[in-house]
């Protein structure tokens, strides 16, 4: 049960939030002004919150039910946990901040901040997954961390034509071949499911003694968060007309 658990919740967030972190990723090439990139990102806007969620609740299943595992992870890769996040809140401030002021210098500086973030958060996962799923250190450790970011860029790209309209749909479909973002989308989301599940493979998933009682608990939860997100998708199913909040 609580293998499942785990795996739920990383697996939803690589794959949910990925596709936030691409879009970041090419930004500057879907958005060549400053209003095509804030209608970019608004692609992600009503998403980006609820998919990091993901993140927070597969940390606290790790520290809940596979306190040895956390452990391990942390004490052989502090530097790429830093550095993701770090990533993270640069990449969440320049979200929240490029639209609170007009300007070109201002919006520019924070367009940055989202685009270093999101590249910073897709290396330093590739890092940490490359390193659980290879093993590998040096030099050829810098493969599997390009081709990850490669993926969470076609991710997001197929997502933002999924989302977009016009000229900016025609740019982040450049790699669907036209209308074919939805298929796109289903082949990288279910890449990134593989590419976790054989890291998941190699980790040494023994359970804490706590599972009895978190484990019921937050089986409970799953559903809530599966209806939300659902909810949120629904919601915003249909393509971007304008700029958003952000």
């Amino acid at each position: 049960m609580e293998i499942f658990i785990l795996a739920f919740f990383a697996l939803g967030y690589l794959v949910l939030a990925g596709a936030d972190i691409g879009v970041g990723m090419a930004l500057p090439y879907l958005g060549r002004t400053p209003g095509e990139r804030r209608e970019a990102i608004a692609a992600i806007a009503p998403f980006f919150l609820g998919n990091e969620v993901w993140l927070v609740v597969t940390a606290g299943v790790l520290a809940g039910l596979f306190p040895e595992l956390e452990g391990e992870l942390l004490s052989g890769n502090y530097p790429l946990i830093v550095a993701l996040l770090l990533s993270w809140v640069v990449r969440d401030t320049g979200l929240w901040l490029r639209g609170r002021l007009d300007g070109r210098l201002w919006q520019g500086w924070w367009d940055g901040a989202i685009v270093a973030g999101s590249w910073g958060l897709a290396l330093s996962l590739g890092g940490l997954l490359g390193h659980v799923l290879l093993g590998m250190t040096g030099p050829l450790a810098l493969l599997p961390v390009a081709a990850l970011a490669a993926l969470f860029g076609t991710h997001g790209l197929a997502f933002a034509a999924l989302r977009l309209r016009g000229e900016l749909r025609r740019r982040a479909g450049v790699l669907s071949g036209g209308a074919g973002e939805g298929r796109t989308y289903a082949l990288t989301a279910a890449a990134l499911m593989v590419v976790g599940v054989l890291a998941g493979l190699r980790l040494p998933l023994e359970p804490g003694t706590s599972g009895a009682v978190l484990g019921p608990a937050v089986l409970a939860m799953m559903p809530l968060m599966v209806a939300a997100q659902a909810w949120v998708w629904w919601t915003f199913r249909h393509r971007v007309t304008g700029p958003s909040y952000l």
